[in-house]
């Protein structure tokens, strides 16, 4: 079979992405297969493709209705038979599917993991020959998966019941796919599937192509003032954490005279349909999705993500972002962090859920108990990313295990804050890794930033009598906290893998302890300023940004931030380096809070030398004047 001339005839394509030739020739040589690859990587035409040549009907289990009708559309538009069972669907029309499978007619039927409870569907499915049983979203069959599903766990059992294409004895081969699973993730996939001696196919996680940013905001209101500004002109997903909150994000951008629309399971069926279709022909510009059904949502041309709420997992999140820059083209997620928003979370874990409602798989409390457990556990990973002073990239890329991690990305928003220390800084990180040391290099970072900062009464007695022991009284303990994970994505300290997570110095912290090296480049913690301090940027000398009559408030500091973002990101692919190169973060923002209206007004601005004065100066009052009104002067 020529995997090559099928690719180019049925799916347009003249050559495989990397690890897609051998996905495809492990599930055509009948192994049991798990593939984990990120998405936009094109992992679908890893079943795809050989359900066009396999005798038989492939058979995909798919968890969303939205995520089926595209593939199906899609397929049947390149003129390969594709059906779906979902309920959005006649029961005639389910039947007329299920007796063109049992013909051999249907290349690939996709149908959802409840229907597997329907005895009725069982001893339709008993006739249908099968070539493969795919499991597509293979997480929801973990707990440790961000999107559970209980009705996954019949799946084992199901595909023992389906009765091979190939006239062979046993079950199908079984092919189980997902985007996001670490490995303690694929084990349980494995296990709870019945995967026999499976071929495990893993495809780098790195999509470097998505700039990774994350943004402290003060509250809802902020959030809603934000997002026109970072959605701009471009294709746009916005995901929130409850139903009301995608209204009042699609509300808020409709106010700004952006074309958006929610997307969530309040929605009825058409309505829901009707934006996905729009969203899918071009029509509409911004889907503003609860996190659960907004993938079900696909393009390939999407620009920026933006998370208005935390998600609840590192999963999740990297699955949702995911959807941007899928035709290879720069896109950017951005992340509104706001602490607060962790009891949102807290509270959709916790409440009180009657699984027998969502499915017919019965759930003891104790199973419940324990997934919530779990559920909490991945937020707190969710949480730490959130509030990271590493590289954004490198803590996702360690997460699922990729040894491609590596720091600095020069490609998200900490990274882009690194910046040489100076002597007051590197005072303070010596102090640190000092404590660390003295500690004996046994604690985690709770007990090195209590010792550090003198709050004794709950130490081990061992830590109340360092020469360390409140060397950082004068500092608040969140400031100390921040400090460390920026000394550890700068690789000054090392955090174990374990539960207890301790501190140790690697080789360079222990040169940086010491003295002996003092060139240093991490992302330095900076504390969000108040509203009312926002106005109030201070030069690294200490002198106060000259402003004149002309200060920013909230909407105009957002607005004027991102379009110098913009213009930064455009400035930095002319030059071909990384944005940070061109400015940093800090630097912009002293910019939009001051809103200078002169070359020289602009030259008191920190981080604005007579060379960047003269590159870039002209253009930066240009971005300005095209958002406040009265031009550049």
């Amino acid at each position: 079979m020529d995997l090559h001339a099928t690719l180019q005839q049925h799916f347009g394509h003249a050559s495989f992405r990397a690890g897609q030739e051998d996905l495809v020739r492990a599930v055509m040589d009948g192994h049991d297969v798990l593939a984990v690859m990120p998405t936009g990587s094109g992992k679908s035409l890893g079943f795809q493709l050989p359900a066009v040549l396999l005798p038989g009907t492939t058979l995909v289990v798919s968890p969303l209705i939205s995520l089926m009708k595209d593939q199906v559309d899609e397929l049947n538009r390149r003129g390969i038979r594709a059906a779906a069972l979902h309920s959005m669907l006649s029961s005639e029309s389910r039947q007329d599917a299920l007796r063109a499978a049992g013909r051999g007619e249907i290349r690939l039927l996709y149908v959802a993991p409840e229907r597997f409870a329907s005895d009725h569907f069982l001893r339709a499915l008993s006739a249908i020959p099968v070539a493969r049983f795919v499991v597509d979203e293979a997480h929801c069959v973990s707990e440790w998966g961000h999107d559970f599903r209980p009705d996954y766990r019949r799946l084992k059992q199901a595909a023992a019941q389906c009765r091979r294409s190939d006239g062979q004895s046993g079950r199908p081969p079984l092919a189980a796919f997902t985007a996001t699973a670490t490995p303690e993730v694929r084990d349980d996939i494995v296990d709870l599937l019945g995967l026999a001696r499976p071929r495990i196919v893993v495809a780098g996680f790195d999509r470097p192509n998505i700039e990774l940013a994350v943004r402290p905001v003060s509250g809802d209101i902020e959030k809603l003032e934000l997002l026109p500004g970072l959605v701009g002109r471009h294709r746009t997903l916005v995901y929130a954490s409850t139903r009301k909150k995608a209204e009042a994000a699609a509300a808020a951008l409709q106010a700004a005279g952006v074309d958006a629309a929610a997307y969530h399971a309040g929605l009825g069926d058409r309505e829901r349909t009707g934006v996905q279709d729009r969203f899918a022909s071009g029509d509409l510009r911004v889907v503003c999705a609860t996190n659960a059904f907004g993938m079900g949502i696909d393009r390939p041309d999407v620009e920026t993500v933006v998370h208005v709420d935390i998600p609840g997992s590192l999963e999740a999140y990297y699955q949702e972002i995911g959807r941007a820059g899928r035709d290879g083209r720069p896109a950017i997620a951005t992340l509104l962090w706001n602490y607060v928003d962790v009891r949102t979370r807290e509270f959709l874990i916790d409440r009180d859920r009657d699984d027998e409602d969502r499915s017919s798989v019965r759930v003891d409390p104790d199973e419940i108990s324990r997934r919530k457990k779990l559920e909490h556990q991945k937020l707190r990973r969710m949480v730490s990313y959130a509030d990271s002073s590493g590289c954004l990239r490198a803590t996702i890329l360690r997460y699922f295990g990729d040894p491609a991690a590596h720091e600095p990305c020069a490609a998200c928003s900490n990274c882009q804050r690194r910046a040489p220390l100076d002597d007051t800084a590197r005072l303070l990180i010596r102090k640190i890794l000092s404590g660390i040391a003295r500690a004996g290099e046994r604690y985690g970072r709770r007990k090195i930033v209590a010792m550090l900062v003198g709050q004794t009464d709950e130490l081990p007695e061992p830590l109340t009598r360092l020469s360390t022991t409140g060397l950082l009284s004068s500092e608040p303990p969140s400031v100390v906290e921040r400090w460390i994970d920026s000394a550890a994505g700068a690789g000054l300290i090392q955090v174990s893998s374990d539960e207890y997570r301790t501190l140790s110095l690697t080789s360079l912290g222990r040169d940086v302890m010491a003295g002996r090296v003092d060139d240093v480049q991490m992302a330095v913690p900076v504390a969000r300023p108040s509203r009312s301090k926002r106005r109030k940027a201070k030069g690294a000398k200490g002198r106060a940004v000259a402003r004149s009559e002309h200060h920013a408030d909230d909407h105009t500091f957002s607005k004027v931030f991102e379009a110098l973002r913009r213009w930064r990101l455009e400035r930095a692919r002319e030059r071909a380096v990384a944005p940070f190169i061109v400015m940093h973060d800090r630097t912009l923002e002293a910019i939009a809070a001051s809103l200078p209206r002169s070359l020289a007004d602009l030259s008191d601005v920190p981080g604005i030398g007579p060379a960047k004065l003269s590159a870039d100066g002209g253009a930066i009052l240009s971005v300005i004047g095209s958002i406040v009104q009265g031009g550049t002067g």
